[in-house]
């Protein structure tokens, strides 16, 4: 059997651990989509920053595309004739250093130098090309040594005449090439194998220590445009801990929902709700003698519960539970139908006595009776009912018209624990019961000089001076049942005749006393 104190201690912890768990996923689940929302947000941002300088590098280079015909037609004229449209051009482009026509593979003017005659070889390796061309290299001509960005449009099939336009990579870098701490640490044009950063200038690989390298291809022009970065992932980690107040909340706020939900589900009062509706509670029964005749005239009906997920729990823990929420009258209700259902068990014979307890709750409005006539009365019994009205609690709820309709029923009404509740003189004057049964704890006191034992006889005196039957309860030695025969007292229950027993297994009991 489990004591009150370790079945509730059992369902306490099962409790806490279910709103440990709780408060733990509900930290870690907070922290987890913190995390994932912030990496998502860092990452778009990332993307966000590449395109946008993408777009800003777009932007720039689009006016030499828009441009191309005018400058290819300048190619082949005098230069004095055009250089001052060229310088115009140039001007109106605003982020072109200069530009340079080349005729026969010779540059041979400038909008920033004038006329010239220098082989465009010997300014850049890979030119003339016969294809266009967007490349970073290092300019010199104008700003000898210094990093630029061309742009190179053939003019002719050989690709030896064309246009050859110098961009600022000054003034795109710091357009362009802005880092965005803590998010970026630092930006890359990258023209073919090369690339170019305002601090580092033309390299022909990104060094990285511990940043990541993010990389987006322009869709219009042959370049991309690369960052570095700690990493949606690190900032994540980074910015976690200004979430943790949040998750703190989050945590907390989840704990007391899972505290107020586990109230009903993981609590003693759901386990016997359930016990009832699986019908887990075995209807046992321990016999009255009559020890004149030494016979059994009847017998109390007493529940024991061996519930399959604690075991064996002692009807002391689940009573008073019971009790106290409300339970009772449900339990009750499982009682009688259960005992009416096997009342084939016992004697055939309308003096024998089958006593049921009943909570005082159970007689308001009238519930008990309305109770008996489908669960007792409709299985037609022969034998005699016994209410044992507990005294755990006041009998407020029982009335004199309520006993009389018992009477009329032919129901037996005993006062059960008779002496420990909360009874009076004045309930036994109103209800006028049937049977009183003196509590075992008096039973126990006999020969002893404890009051309890002075009691007992004034209760035996008090039974017999109004004329009610008396059945003593808890006897456990001959010398006990001998001083209540001896007093009057004739109705015995108790473990010196019979333990409590399965219901099933009272008929043999019964035969094999009787031998």
């Amino acid at each position: 059997m489990r004591n009150a104190q370790w079945v509730i201690r059992k369902y306490l912890r099962q409790r806490i651990a279910v709103c440990v768990i709780v408060a733990v996923c509900a930290f870690a689940l907070t922290l987890g989509t913190r995390f994932i929302s912030q990496r998502g947000i860092n990452q778009n941002q990332i993307d966000s920053l590449i395109r946008h300088s993408i777009d800003r590098m777009d932007t720039l280079l689009i006016p030499l595309q828009t441009q191309r015909a005018e400058m290819l037609a300048l190619v082949g004229q005098p230069c004095e004739a055009i250089h001052l449209p060229l310088r115009k051009l140039t001007v109106a482009l605003q982020t072109v250093r200069s530009i340079a026509l080349v005729k026969s593979g010779q540059l041979y003017c400038s909008s920033a130098l004038g006329k010239r005659d220098v082989a465009i070889h010997s300014l850049q390796a890979q030119l003339p090309s016969r294809t266009p061309l967007l490349e970073l290299t290092t300019d010199h001509s104008l700003l000898k040594g210094t990093p630029i960005l061309i742009q190179w449009f053939p003019a002719s099939a050989d690709g030896k005449d064309g246009v050859l336009a110098s961009l600022n990579i000054d003034l795109i870098s710091n357009i362009i090439l802005e880092s965005s701490p803590p998010l970026i640490d630092q930006m890359s044009l990258n023209v073919g194998k090369l690339y170019f950063q305002h601090e580092t200038g033309i390299t022909d690989r990104l060094v990285s220590a511990n940043d990541k390298i993010y990389s987006q291809q322009s869709a219009r022009f042959p370049f991309s445009i690369s960052v570095l970065s700690p990493g949606p992932e690190r900032l994540a980690l980074q910015n976690l801990w200004s979430e943790l107040p949040l998750a703190i909340i989050m945590s907390v706020l989840f704990t007391w929902i899972a505290w107020l939900v586990t109230a009903g589900r993981l609590s003693f009062t759901r386990e016997i709700s359930m016990g009832i509706a699986r019908k887990e509670f075995s209807l046992y029964c321990q016999p009255q003698m009559d020890a004149r005749m030494q016979r059994c005239i009847g017998v109390e009906i007493l529940l024991r519960w061996h519930n399959p997920r604690v075991g064996w729990i002692e009807p002391d823990v689940f009573i008073p539970i019971v009790e106290t929420q409300n339970l009772i009258i449900p339990l009750t209700r499982y009682v009688i139908s259960e005992t009416a259902q096997r009342l084939h068990l016992f004697p055939q014979d309308p003096n024998f006595q089958i006593g049921i307890n009943v909570a005082a709750a159970h007689f308001k409005n009238g519930r008990l009776l309305q109770d008996l006539q489908p669960y007792w009365f409709n299985f037609q019994p022969i034998q005699q009912l016994t209410v044992e009205l507990t005294e755990r609690e006041a009998l407020h709820d029982v009335n004199y018209q309520m006993r009389s309709e018992l009477g009329n029923q032919q129901i037996k009404l005993a006062i059960d624990d008779f002496g420990t509740g909360n009874s009076s003189l004045s309930w036994l004057e109103m209800l006028h019961p049937d049977v009183l049964k003196i509590d075992k704890s008096f039973t126990q006191a006999i020969g002893t000089d404890a009051v309890n034992s002075t009691v007992t006889d004034l209760i035996i005196a008090l039974g017999q001076r109004l004329n009610i039957e008396l059945v003593a309860e808890g006897v456990e030695t001959p010398e006990q049942a001998s001083y209540l025969q001896q007093h009057g007292v004739h109705l015995l229950q108790g473990y010196w005749f019979a333990h409590p027993m399965r219901i099933e297994e009272f008929p043999q009991w019964l035969a094999e006393r009787e031998k």
